[in-house]
């Protein structure tokens, strides 16, 4: 039997133990409904909602994003000061973000090596490293 949409973001909720709530269904299934990956800002999201119908405001898709990746549903990838991207795909993995428009997209992880890091402060231990490769059309 195929999952639907509304059952793989109920799913995907219920197993990050976050409250099921309609505004959370709606968005995440517009995150994770058809089982693909995707790079979202808050902004594209909310669009994406009132396209779909499924009307909730700015603040609720910012408030939503967070609670997600407070959750460990999401990744924040940010990409200056200004602008987050949040990713459904949870390994670690570069990306290219594509300056002439805005786009984040995965980069092949398989042709990236870090040669070393710095040492850490004391005290200090590694989180993650987010790599983003800026790119502009030739």
């Amino acid at each position: 039997m195929q999952q639907t949409a509304v059952d793989r973001a109920t799913d995907w909720l219920a197993a990050s133990g976050l409250r099921v709530t309609r505004q959370r269904v709606a968005l995440a299934m517009l995150l994770v409904g058809d089982g693909r990956n995707r790079h979202v800002t808050a902004e594209s999201l909310h669009a994406a909602a009132d396209h779909a119908e499924a009307p909730v405001s700015l603040a609720t898709v910012y408030n939503t994003l967070r609670a997600f990746c407070a959750a460990g549903l999401v990744k924040e990838i940010v990409v200056d000061g200004s602008r987050s991207y949040f990713d459904t795909r949870l390994d670690d993995h570069p990306h290219f973000f594509w300056e002439d428009d805005g786009r984040l997209t995965d980069a092949p992880a398989d042709q990236l090596t870090i040669a070393r890091l710095p040492d850490l402060p004391e005290g200090a231990e590694l989180a993650r490293v987010d790599v983003v490769i800026r790119l502009r059309r030739a």
